[in-house]
């Protein structure tokens, strides 16, 4: 078999090179061994704005011109909706964070999302007696659901191998050889797993564990993502996603014990009604010491790149990044040297 890229890995980075490659008339096959689920448990907002300090996210408003017409198409040709339009409020702490979300919501850029005034709690299962405020033109992504439904696509197409791939068995020639397969690129967009691979081990990724719950609570009744110490989104039917630790130590996929009670108790200081624990999920965001993705070539390799480091955001910079590496490799659009493995290359030639 004869294509022009493998791809390894189909979390969102893996999924939004393929749909780019195809929309590109480009042929592949993509290898996914489920090992990591990062993609799969993730809350799936996308939000521009950094909540905690009232700026905008990096590279936001690129993203976002990228990010929701990428989604769109996926939408149409599947006939499904996978975008969720969801509003957040930022519940204040004091009355210095109200005054800090007005100065911020008058700044270009972000006064498109910020409103004001300040909105007061109506909620009587909600503590927030600072009040609200509200973001809007923000929303989820079901990011699950859409994975999923591609991973079903590319296997009606044939162009997806459910098993894992093999490092040592890679022979890089011409082209890249692998199981009878020969292409002309190998992409590794293999999530917090690109620890282990040979290629790209030099890389600073850093593993931050996560954990959500999913919990039914029929009287909260809130149709917005309420953000304070914890997230609650609303993921329909009186349910709703509450996330999320932080844990840098932990490499594992395995729900905790710790995570769950930390969780419960920051949920317990935020609303004041019963609720249910329906469910909970652990995933490895990869992450990367500046806080930018790794995209880009091998130094020594011919053919063999990367795509990964997307953190937390990844429904918003995914697209993005998919495009920069596509015409990277077809068009010799060089890379921004903040996305660039480059800035890194010291580190692989000092192994």
């Amino acid at each position: 078999m004869q294509v022009d890229y493998i791809i390894v890995g189909l979390g969102l980075a893996g999924l939004a090179l393929a749909e780019g490659l195809k929309v590109n008339q480009k042929s592949f096959i993509v290898f996914e061994d489920c090992s990591q689920n990062s993609s799969l448990v993730a809350g799936g907002m996308y939000n521009p704005v950094v909540l905690k300090r009232f700026t905008p996210v990096w590279n936001a408003e690129e993203q976002l011109k990228v990010a929701i017409p990428f989604y769109q198409q996926i939408e149409k040709q599947f006939g499904q909706d996978y975008l969720v339009d969801l509003d957040i409020y930022r519940s204040f702490k004091s009355v210095e964070e109200q005054n800090n979300w007005y100065e911020a919501s008058d700044r270009p850029f972000l006064n498109r999302y910020m409103t004001t005034p300040i909105l007061p709690n109506q909620n009587k299962n909600v503590n927030a007696p600072f009040g609200f405020g509200k973001l809007t033109h923000t929303g989820r992504l079901k990011t699950k659901a859409l994975i999923t439904a591609y991973k079903a696509y590319l296997t009606s197409k044939g162009q997806l191998k459910n098993c894992k791939l093999y490092y040592d068995q890679i022979n890089i020639k011409d082209n890249i050889e692998y199981h009878g397969i020969s292409a002309k690129n190998i992409v590794f967009c293999e999530g917090f797993g690109l620890q282990q691979n040979p290629f790209f081990k030099y890389l600073p990724l850093r593993e931050a564990k996560g954990e959500l719950l999913t919990i039914h609570a029929p009287h909260l009744k809130i149709d917005f993502l309420l953000k304070s110490s914890v997230f609650i989104m609303p993921i329909g039917n009186d349910h709703y996603r509450v996330g999320a630790t932080f844990n840098w130590k932990d490499k594992t996929n395995i729900p905790t014990i710790e995570a769950r009670q930390e969780l419960v108790e920051k949920l317990n200081k935020v609303i004041h009604c019963e609720y249910r624990i329906v469910d909970h999920v652990a995933g490895i965001r990869p992450t990367v010491i500046d806080r930018r993705p790794m995209v880009g070539k091998h130094p020594l390799y011919r053919g063999v790149y990367v795509l990964n480091g997307l953190g937390t955001r990844g429904v918003m910079i995914a697209p993005l990044m998919a495009q920069n590496l596509i015409d990277f490799i077809e068009n010799k659009v060089p890379l921004s040297y903040e996305l660039d493995i480059k800035r890194f290359e010291d580190k692989c030639f000092n192994q």
